[in-house]
């Protein structure tokens, strides 16, 4: 038996790559001869053999670029038996549904349902402040307004749609539900793993899933699930997009959730990228948000004194969302969107800057 005592597959571990390649061809003398191509013809015939042929398919949209490639992917095998659904929980950042819904049918021409379920959402997060209950209660709040939809095609079409297509990764497993590292001969299990968050889409479900799962991801990360979508032609708008959580703003409000604290972050977050596609960083970036702290802090608007929330600005480079560093902003640039932000959201005392890479940090606070 063969062991590492580390991760040789994140990029912050030196010569990782090569001791895995090693392995991969000096040891087990595989032959390297797999593609993106290849893995896009296994995955439609699994696609194929598993939905029969007059089953429906539902499609978990969150405008996202693992979704989209996904729905892209199914579409390819299923055509009109496919049916996207985008949730609008109310927590969107800000025109993220007009834009989303724009995307899909001028550039994907994908039939797409958008459900306005704002009110479900923010009822179900009232007075919840602990991050895993948040993740839990969104999860089981899009299942249900699958299950909702569901019933209303079998009401049109006779038929009710079996299952339901999600752009899960692996990192989402991984960090949701992570296996056992050892299996005792008496069947008992150990494991040394530990639940990092359990994303809504995993570990975040409810016990109770009325579909049966379509995740042709379930195994890549994102910078792979991006070369098939170029391979499927999504076109690059898409491809580019920084990730956006399935919890949106829930997982960004620390503590809990109001409509309030959700418009105030809306706006934040509208600068912070607006100024970074100015200067043209988007595309240097991985990730970049802001956060609404639940703190106060006392400053001065006006010759007044103010006692308002804090916010913090996140941004990070990554290859595949396992390991992450910050992103090094010049200082004018800082002080530039600091000062829009406090000048032009009314409700905001003070902005700080997030420095931490992953690990020890995860990319969201939540």
């Amino acid at each position: 038996f063969l062991g590492l005592q580390f991760h040789p597959e994140v990029t912050h571990t030196e010569k990782g790559t090569e001791i895995l390649k090693a392995f991969c061809f000096d040891v087990a003398k595989y032959s390297g001869d797999w593609t993106a191509a290849h893995f896009l013809e296994e995955a439609k015939a699994q696609i194929e053999a598993s939905v029969p042929k007059e089953a429906h398919v539902i499609c978990a949209l969150s405008g996202g670029v693992d979704s989209t490639v996904a729905a892209r992917l199914v579409h390819s095998v299923i055509g009109d038996r496919l049916h996207c659904v985008f949730v609008d929980h109310g927590l969107l950042r800000k025109q993220e549904r007009e834009e989303v819904m724009r995307l899909f049918e001028e550039e994907l021409h994908l039939p797409v349902t958008c459900l306005d379920e704002e009110e479900r959402f923010l009822s179900a997060l009232q007075g919840v402040s602990d991050p895993e209950e948040k993740r839990k209660r969104i999860g089981e709040g899009f299942i249900r307004a699958f299950e909702s939809f569901a019933e209303k095609q079998e009401q049109s079409l006779g038929v009710r749609p079996r299952f339901l297509v999600q752009g899960t990764l692996y990192p989402d497993v991984i960090e949701s539900s992570p296996p056992p590292f050892l299996v005792k001969n008496s069947g008992e299990v150990i494991s040394y793993a530990h639940t990092i968050k359990s994303h809504h889409n995993v570990g975040g479900l409810p016990s109770r899933v009325d579909f049966e799962l379509i995740e042709p991801f379930r195994n890549l990360f994102k910078d792979e699930v991006r070369s098939l979508g170029a391979l499927l032609g999504v076109p690059r708008s898409f491809l580019a997009r920084h990730p956006f959580p399935g919890p949106g703003l829930a997982v960004r409000i620390l503590g809990e959730v109001t409509r309030e604290d959700a418009d105030l972050l809306r706006e934040v977050d509208a600068i912070f990228i607006e100024e970074i596609r100015k200067a043209g960083l988007y595309d240097e970036i991985w990730q970049a948000f802001a956060v609404l702290l639940p703190v106060r802090s006392v400053g001065v608007q006006g010759d007044g004194r103010s006692h308002n929330p804090v916010v913090a600005l996140r941004a990070v480079t990554s290859i595949d969302g396992m390991t992450a560093d910050w992103f090094p902003f010049s200082s004018d640039f800082l002080q530039y969107v600091s000062a829009r932000i406090s000048n032009e959201v009314k409700g905001i005392g003070r902005v700080v800057l997030d420095i931490s890479s992953k690990p020890p940090a995860t990319i969201e606070w939540e």
